[in-house]
């Protein structure tokens, strides 16, 4: 049996938690996950500040509307989206996705290309209209899906992961199955970048849908580990190739290093909450803004602040 096996074991053991427990834990994990979430899109509220809005509606020191707009909208959406994970009859929808879209961008907004020259509508909980790519460290431009091939990789992406799903289910699969669907979902998620904005923070909401839904605990990716986050993607890009067809459809063998990214936090959160039941590690560590998570490093726990 594997770490993650043994961990998710005793993760299901002592359910249901103590409700005082269980409201303490998730009201951190609320405010560690909005906060980080949005902080790797480019979010500017402080660890502080996050907490301060989330927790009691409040709002400290200078702050961007749309940055108070989108943090609040994105507690909004991870609400919706452990009530869909919980909905065991309800299975994933394109509707669903559309929807969470639409709410963590808090309604159309304008905004300003990158140099600056003319302005843009951003239609949330809509397929994108225009083409959409990021410029690759190199400097080379790393195309997405097509509008045109949008709404069909899409419709595809949700049966093969509803096909998959009842697999995992009808044969009681191993949590790494389950480790590896999430990651997997994501990466053809992404690959595919449906919306025209909000694509990064829909992919980690829905990694942890398809965790919560098997048993397991939702999880965080630091923005200060922002870089070997996006290495894990960039290295599964050289595997699968640069067309957005083959991206969609990319295999567990294909995205290894992603896989193992996203492991190496399922296996530090199952281990941190062992730890923290047992009494062996206090809920919070905070240092001067922000909460100190679990390292990617693999073996070796550390601040990360």
């Amino acid at each position: 049996m594997n770490t993650i096996e043994k961990l998710l074991k005793h993760w299901q053991s002592v359910q249901p938690l103590k409700p005082e427990l269980q409201h303490r834990m998730d009201q951190q994990f609320m405010i560690d996950f909005n906060y980080n979430t949005n902080h790797l899109e480019g979010n500017t509220l402080t660890y502080g500040q996050t907490k301060l809005l989330l927790l009691f509606g409040r709002v400290e020191g200078e702050a961007l509307m749309r940055d108070l707009e989108e943090m609040k909208a994105s507690n909004v959406g991870l609400q919706m989206t452990i009530r869909e994970a919980l909905d065991k009859e309800r299975p994933l929808s394109e509707h669903f996705i559309r929807e969470l879209n639409k709410t963590i961008l808090a309604g159309d907004f304008y905004k300003t290309s990158h140099d600056g020259e003319y302005r843009y509508l951003i239609h949330a909980g809509v397929y994108k209209t225009r083409p959409n790519s990021v410029i690759t460290p190199s400097g080379e431009i790393f195309d997405y899906a097509s509008p045109e091939e949008t709404p069909s990789l899409m419709a595809d992406l949700v049966a093969w992961y509803r096909e998959e799903e009842e697999l995992v289910r009808a044969k009681n699969l191993l949590p790494r199955r389950v480790v590896e669907l999430a990651a997997l979902f994501h990466y053809r998620y992404i690959r595919i970048h449906p919306f025209e904005d909000g694509n990064g923070r829909i992919a980690r909401l829905l990694v942890n849908y398809i965790l919560y839904r098997h048993g397991f605990p939702m999880i965080v990716i630091p923005t200060a580990d922002s870089r070997n986050y996006l290495d894990a993607l960039a290295k599964c890009d050289k595997t699968v190739g640069s067309l957005p067809y083959d991206g969609a459809n990319a295999t567990v063998e294909q995205i290894l290093p992603f896989v193992d990214y996203i492991s190496v936090y399922v296996e530090k959160k199952l281990q941190f909450t062992k730890d923290l039941i047992e009494g062996k590690i206090p809920l919070i560590e905070e240092t001067k803004e922000t909460y100190s998570f679990l390292s990617f490093q693999r073996g070796e726990t550390k601040k990360l602040y």
